[in-house]
Order: structure tokens, then C-alpha cells, then sequence
């Protein structure tokens, strides 16, 4: 009966040490899980800290890049503004140009030149009115435009603007 009662104690133990083994085996494999999943949280932070940092980087890289192109093309633009107000204000003096350049006068806007043909002459022929275009800029603006249409249309007039004096 002994032996019995002891084998029932042997029996039990077991049973609680198997028990135990399992609670042990399952609550080992939750810390792991958590574990690892703290640790793929952290690790995921980690790569989007460090993608961050290099798209930063390499934000910065284009930005000082795009800055250097940037400030070129506008150094070439206000070259090439310079060259054609220059030019405006020259062309009357080229070979090419077919007036005198007694007769011309620059004005700038909306039209360049004003030629008064044959004014030098003491014998005004015609008015011309010039817009010179330079390099690639062949498009007249809308202003331009709209003074071109009308000086077609011979919506030309001369006034005289007298003042009395006080």
C-alpha cells in the first residue's frame, strides 16, 4: 500500500512537473514573442530613423545641386535680358539697319523704336514703329501684340497737347 500511495506521489509529481515544464514552455515562448516583436518595432524605427537621415541627405545634395543650376540659368537670363536691351538700344547703328539712325528713337516699350523716315532729310516720308527681337525670342507679348494690331488697323492718331502758361 505504500508503494502504491508512492507511486500515486511519484505519478502526481510527475504530472505537476510536466504541468510546470509546459506552463514554463508556453509563457518562455510570450517573452520571446514580445521580445521579438519589441524588437522588430525597434528595429523598424531604426530604418525609418536611418532612411530619414539619408533622404535628408540626399534632399540636401539635389537642393544645393538644383540651387547652383538654378542660379546659372538665371545668370545666363539676365545675360541674355542685358544683350537684348543693349541690342534694342543699338540696332539703329548696325549695317544692316535700313534707316537712319538719325531718324530713330528708342522708346522701349511697347515698342522699341520709333523711326521717323526721312526726318534727318527735313522730309517725313512714313512713321515706322520697330520691335527688335534678339536670339530666341521671336513672339511678340500680348502688349505688343495688341499695339501691332492696332497701328494696322490705322488707329493712328496725331494730337497736339497745348499747355497755357501761369
Amino acid at each position: 500500500m505504500f508503494e502504491q500511495v508512492l507511486t500515486i506521489l511519484l505519478v502526481i509529481a510527475l504530472a505537476g512537473l510536466i504541468y510546470f515544464v509546459i506552463k514554463y514552455a508556453e509563457a518562455k515562448q510570450r517573452v520571446e514573442g514580445r521580445a521579438r516583436d519589441l524588437f522588430e518595432r525597434w528595429r523598424a524605427k531604426e530604418r525609418e530613423s536611418e532612411a530619414e537621415e539619408r533622404a535628408e541627405i540626399l534632399f540636401q545634395t539635389w537642393r544645393e545641386r538644383e540651387e547652383e543650376r538654378i542660379r546659372e540659368d538665371a545668370i545666363k537670363r539676365s545675360q541674355a535680358v542685358i544683350r537684348g536691351k543693349v541690342t534694342e538700344h543699338l540696332v539703329p547703328f548696325f549695317p544692316d539697319f535700313v534707316y537712319n539712325p538719325r531718324d530713330a528713337r528708342f522708346i522701349g516699350t511697347p515698342v522699341d523704336l520709333i523711326i521717323f523716315d526721312g526726318l534727318s532729310d527735313g522730309d517725313v516720308k512714313q512713321v515706322v514703329f520697330v520691335e527688335v527681337k534678339s536670339g530666341k525670342s521671336a513672339a511678340l507679348s500680348t502688349r505688343e501684340r495688341r499695339v501691332r494690331d492696332c497701328i494696322r488697323k490705322g488707329a493712328v492718331t496725331y494730337e497736339i497737347l497745348q499747355r497755357e502758361e501761369r
